[in-house]
């Protein structure tokens, strides 16, 4: 990750960036959260969003658009491999360096989630466009084919299945069994 999300912000400059809150997704939100001054500590206090909001404009004109696309795509993509329990130690490893402090990550998640809950702002359709597009950093089980073979019974090798990447293939598109895994 780029050291503004690891460095003091004191000196660094802000790059104009015409953004609204309501274009950004919800993942975008949170590393745009993750990458403002928002306290880590910070405790969100009756219904007034301004302040979370504020932040969120600050971290992403730190970031810039492009990073703040994909850095939300990784870490989208690396909690749907979370939630199936298949990540690598290699997207571990990708994403504890891109978001080295997990404490702050999920504060700057759920802060996130109470600005597209409960502040009224919405979501654009092109905010919801890209925050369905999860991008995965690091190996994967799928090797980028969007689907992950395995075998059903121990006791039988020719027991298989693919189920579906949630990172390369979240919606299941595609034939469930690639061709070059048809056995004769």
């Amino acid at each position: 990750m780029p050291a503004t999300l690891t460095a003091a912000h004191a000196a660094a400059p802000l790059v104009p960036v015409s953004v609204s809150v309501r274009d950004l997704s919800n993942c975008e939100r949170a590393v745009a959260l993750y990458a403002s001054d928002m306290p880590t500590g910070y405790r969100q206090r009756g219904r007034d969003y301004s302040q979370l909001c504020a932040w969120i404009v600050q971290g992403a004109a730190r970031l810039r658009l492009g990073e703040l696309y994909r850095s939300a795509a990784y870490a989208y993509g690396y909690r749907l491999l979370c939630l199936a329990d298949l990540t690598t130690a290699d997207q571990q490893r990708a994403h504890a360096l891109r978001f080295p402090d997990g404490g702050r990550f999920e504060k700057a998640e759920r802060m996130a989630g109470l600005v597209t809950c409960f502040a009224g702002l919405g979501m654009s359709g092109a905010a919801m466009e890209r925050g369905d597009r999860p991008g995965v950093e690091g190996n994967c089980r799928c090797y980028g084919s969007g689907w992950i073979r395995d075998r059903d019974d121990a006791d039988d090798p020719t027991t298989e299945y693919a189920m579906n990447c949630p990172g390369h293939n979240p919606h299941a598109l595609g034939s469930a069994y690639p061709a070059k895994w048809v056995i004769a």
